[in-house]
């Protein structure tokens, strides 16, 4: 005679499983926010705490007009930029460091998306389109984002920064100022931040 199913049991494994899955980006987690080296905070980008900054629900759309969401590239690691189509030079220099940061990853470069958030509807040039190809372009509210990231300081812009995102999709880092731009040093630094982060984490 069969045993009637325990609930309880159940239960009991579905968060055994759950816990399991979660541990890796817990343990990434854990290593910066509470293991402090000596000497002090190594990280050059902003911690955030991803618990307060989940991606927001948002009517953003390819370039196509076919709607797509951020939510879409989850499980993966998302260095996220913010901007208009206007894209001058410092804004070029993003885009093409954030392609270089990726390459830079080596192996570990499939684990990472690259996205831009346009905040108007002006088109973009083609060149643009081309040089960028494999970056991920999608036009959103601009007033929805404003409240969603948060800038370094009262002068800044969101342009001015980078975002990173986790895989579970939450945001969870802020570069500075300049840091993602042709600056190479600065760009070392980015890049030492992103290595750290996928190395602690199997998740993405």
């Amino acid at each position: 005679m069969e045993k009637p199913n325990n609930p309880k049991r159940g239960r009991w494994k579905l968060i055994a499983v759950l816990a399991v899955c979660a541990a890796p980006l817990i343990a990434s987690y854990f290593t910066y926010y509470v293991i402090k080296p000596k000497g002090g905070a190594t990280n050059y980008g902003a911690l955030i705490d991803p618990r307060n900054y989940p991606i927001p629900a948002m009517a953003s759309a390819t370039l196509d007009g076919k709607p797509a969401k951020l939510e879409d590239f989850k499980g993966k690691w998302i260095m996220l930029k913010v901007g208009p189509s206007d894209c001058q030079q410092d804004c070029q220099d993003q885009l093409f460091a954030m392609r270089q940061l990726r390459t830079m990853q080596g192996k570990e470069m499939e684990r990472i998306e690259r996205v831009w958030l346009i905040t108007d509807e002006q088109p973009l040039e083609t060149m643009l389109l081309r040089v960028n190809d494999g970056t991920h372009m999608l036009r959103a509210p601009a007033d929805v984002v404003a409240k969603w990231l948060p800038l370094e300081g009262s002068g800044d812009r969101l342009s001015d920064h980078v975002y990173l995102i986790d895989p579970l999709g939450n945001l969870m880092m802020r570069f500075p100022k300049g840091a993602v731009s042709s600056d190479v040093e600065k760009v070392k630094r980015v890049h030492k931040d992103i290595a750290k982060l996928l190395k602690a984490s199997a998740i993405g």
